[in-house]
């Protein structure tokens, strides 16, 4: 069973380094978590590396620049991996062809500016369904629409047999108080028609080996028993350590903050059918990142 902290600091001697997540963790999607931004800050200070490890469909440039608005000091974390980086790097390699159908926002275009650390990279078109190649999916057209809306065109791609490419595989976010879905319900909801999604982020490895890649130019050497996930994702954050073999901390007062009743503190009974229901198990739990 899931140990149940009260601060991070309780145990973050035992680790080199931290794989945090941002949404629910760090921030909201509308400001910083302050009580998060200290307990990284304090990490830091006595000698650990923070990675921030994303789902965001954007550059960890992009993403920095969202932290900034969102009241994330930089003193707070040393690097970034996202997933728009490692899904980024498989599209200019030419992962879903030249001529793309893009699904996202209109912000989420920046997941086009060149990729300098590509060789030779794929000159990349979009263009309406009917002429596309492959599927770039940062995210809905309507965040608040129900996956559903979009089998009509889904039906169309996989009859072209399109491949989609999924910038972000979390199926939901919550902005401030609102639920959102993401890019993870459409890849999922493509998959159920019998379409091909391709994962880059949690908690799929190419995101960890990009973590890793980051850690490794900072610090030499840190094994996996060194390294803490941190994140309020089941089947993202949780799912993704157990798979890499990493320890991890659940944030209960994140996306199943109903389920585990967790106001300062999960109910522990509650977190304990959670993660039986939901088959995970994290190493340690708090309630929120502090």
């Amino acid at each position: 069973m899931t140990q149940i902290i009260n601060s991070l600091s309780e145990i973050s001697d035992r680790y080199e380094a931290l794989f945090v997540d941002l949404w629910g963790c760090v921030h909201n999607g509308v400001a910083a978590i302050p009580s998060a931004v200290e307990a990284l800050q304090s990490y830091r200070q006595r000698g650990g590396a923070v990675i921030l490890v994303t789902n965001a469909p954007r550059s960890r440039h992009e993403v920095a620049k969202q932290l900034d608005r969102f009241g994330v000091p930089q003193d707070a974390w040393d690097d970034i991996a996202t997933s728009g980086d490692s899904a980024r790097a498989a599209m200019f390699r030419g992962a879903v062809g030249s001529k793309v159908w893009f699904m996202g926002q209109d912000y989420d275009l920046t997941f086009f500016d060149p990729l300098k650390l590509i060789e030779n990279p794929v000159a990349i078109q979009r263009v309406p369904l009917e002429e596309a190649e492959g599927i770039v999916c940062c995210g809905p057209f309507d965040p608040h629409a129900d996956p559903s809306v979009n089998r009509p065109q889904f039906l169309l791609a996989k009859t072209k047999g399109l491949k989609l490419l999924c910038a972000n595989p979390d199926i939901v976010v919550d902005r401030g108080e609102r639920r959102e879905w993401c890019a993870g319900a459409l890849a999922q909801l493509y998959t159920e028609m019998g379409g091909e999604s391709l994962y880059f982020g949690k908690p799929h490895p190419p995101i960890y080996d990009l973590a890793r890649a980051r850690l490794s130019k900072l610090r030499k050497g840190v094994p996996d028993a060194g390294i803490l996930a941190i994140g309020d994702g089941a089947h993202t954050d949780i799912d993704g350590a157990m798979g890499e073999d990493i320890d991890s901390l659940f944030i209960s007062g994140g996306l199943a903050r109903a389920e585990t009743k967790t106001t300062h503190q999960p109910e522990p009974a509650a977190l304990e059918a959670y993660i039986q229901r939901e088959m995970i198990n994290p190493s340690f739990t708090i309630g929120t990142l502090r």
